[in-house]
């Protein structure tokens, strides 16, 4: 089939790996002139990393090269999407600096216009994915008095805008949020500005990378066991204890974490334990912890204004300046919103966007993956997790399977009402807080599980019981593509028989196959 690609990212590329190896006719739209998505030198922000670990941010048969610290950067994780297109022979399927203006149904095809440069091109496709990412789209909050404001000097902008700390060179700035883009951004800034200052609307509880500055936290929440403390829409096995009569154990030991917290970061001397308990993570989001984040709050270099937000921005004595909730005026030369994102899909026409969103905006994908009733659509990457490549990966699979009628899916009405149930339970479980139903952060495996439950595929029961305990291993799964691919009958090649393939660095040739 042809199948059209809009997201050169994590998702975009390994949908286009799989379904290349699986002999589609691949295209590959991404507006930005290199592969990586939010990796992308266009939208990177100084201090940017990954949140997970590399080990548990890489792909199952593409690891990460050993030489790359625990926490890779933006720029190194753009490299290794780099070479995972160079050792899977992508080049010839990417169509970067390419905007995707439209795509329309056409009976059973779809008609997709995209722009390059000065040119605008038409392409007719069997399929079409969505993979333009949940996290790119900066959403700007609106404040009154900005024409005043940047007519004086100041400046505003989304963290993603910010490219080189030097923009902040002397200045007062105003980190506006207080998620891990917001810490991230705050730390490099902080060196080299007059004054900064961190609006918060609200605290949030942020985990250590190393727990009492020696436990890998992802010894403690990147497993099965640490993913089983959240009580997910239906339990299992061990999940059934507890949130049973377990429930006192799950809570000390997700609070215990909290209780480090707070004397790690010696938030109760600054003010900045946040209300309610570690528990409650999952209700706004579950961050990691910056660092040097909360080393430049104990040195005044950081300055966090909590339970606050900007009321408007305001010119005093000439300077530009921003006015908070409580009355305070705070100097306020360049002012960095990391406000959250855009999830939207503008190319769609509105007809297909009624059908895809629900009355409040969230979106209506079976398994996050598929609308209900609009055949031939899908999304990747509309799952964003602990293990995003891993899920995206797994999902690639799934959307394989599904192009050549091998998946034996419910009706349309019971899919509707699984979604439905879905939303319904991230609504309480994250207090609404997930990114219109395409954030599935803590519930990673179990998205994975169900992915794997309809294809018929898991890896063995003595793997999974081994990340009960120890972090999810995504090279675990290695075998699970050449294993669909060889039921579908697809394979065009036998070089991707579940061996891994070693990412060595930015200017390494492909590697050989290791067993």
């Amino acid at each position: 089939m042809r199948v059209a690609i809009i997201g050169a990212g994590v998702a975009g590329l390994t949908t286009a790996k799989v379904l290349t190896q699986a002999g589609h006719q691949v295209e590959v739209f991404d507006k930005t002139p290199d592969v990586g998505g939010v990796w992308s030198r266009t939208r990177r922000y100084p201090g940017l990393t990954t949140q997970s670990p590399k080990a548990q941010y890489s792909f199952s048969d593409f690891p990460m090269p050993r030489e790359l610290p625990e926490w890779p950067t933006g720029a190194q994780v753009q490299e290794y999407l780099a070479a995972y297109v160079q050792e899977f022979k992508l080049e010839p399927v990417l169509r970067l600096e390419t905007t995707v203006e439209s795509v329309v149904p056409d009976g059973t095809e779809w008609v997709v216009t995209s722009r390059s440069k000065e040119t605008s091109s038409t392409g007719v496709f069997d399929r079409v994915v969505v993979a333009n990412g949940v996290f790119c789209e900066p959403a700007l909050p609106s404040y009154p008095g900005l024409a005043e404001f940047e007519a004086a000097g100041g400046r505003l902008i989304a963290g993603t805008e910010l490219h080189d700390a030097e923009e902040a060179r002397g200045k007062n700035v105003l980190v506006v949020g207080y998620g891990k883009s917001a810490c991230d951004v705050t730390v490099p800034i902080s060196k080299v500005a007059a004054s900064t200052d961190v609006v918060a609307r609200q605290l949030l509880w942020k985990v250590p990378r190393k727990i009492a500055g020696k436990v890998n936290f992802k010894m403690l929440l990147l497993t099965r066991m640490g993913e089983a403390l959240f009580r997910y829409r239906y339990l299992r096995g061990l999940e059934k204890f507890l949130h049973g009569p377990g429930k006192g154990i799950r809570r000390s030991m997700l609070n215990s974490i909290g209780s480090v917290s707070v004397k790690q970061f010696a938030l109760a001397e600054h003010d900045l334990v946040p209300r309610g308990q570690m528990e409650d993570i999952v209700k706004g989001a579950i961050g990691l912890a910056t660092e040097g984040f909360f080393e430049g709050v104990a040195d005044g270099s950081i300055k966090v204004r909590r339970d606050s937000t900007i009321a408007r921005l305001l010119v005093t004595d000439g300077r530009p300046s921003a006015e908070l909730a409580d009355g305070t005026v705070l100097p306020a030369d360049l002012i960095v919103c990391a406000t959250g994102f855009v999830q939207g899909v503008p190319f769609l026409p509105e007809p297909l966007q009624h059908q895809l969103f629900d009355a409040r905006g969230n979106f209506m994908l079976y398994r996050q993956i598929q609308p209900i009733e609009l055949p031939g659509l899908y999304f990747n990457g509309y799952n964003s997790s602990f293990f995003s490549p891993l899920n995206a990966e797994m999902a690639a699979l799934w959307i394989a399977a599904d192009l050549v009628g091998a998946l034996a899916l419910p009706d349309a009405a019971v899919r509707r009402t699984d979604v439905v149930a879905q939303l319904a339970f991230m609504d309480e479980a994250t207090d609404t807080h997930h990114c219109r139903g395409t954030k599935i952060i803590p519930y990673s495996m179990h998205n994975v599980d169900e992915v794997l439950g309809d294809l018929g595929l898991q890896i063995s029961r003595a793997t999974r019981a081994s990340h009960w305990l120890n972090p999810i291993d995504p090279a675990a799964y290695r075998k699970l593509t050449p294993a669909l691919l060889a039921r579908l009958d697809l394979t065009k090649e036998t070089t991707h028989d579940g061996n891994r393939h070693q990412y060595s660095g930015p200017a390494a040739a492909p590697s050989h196959p290791v067993r």
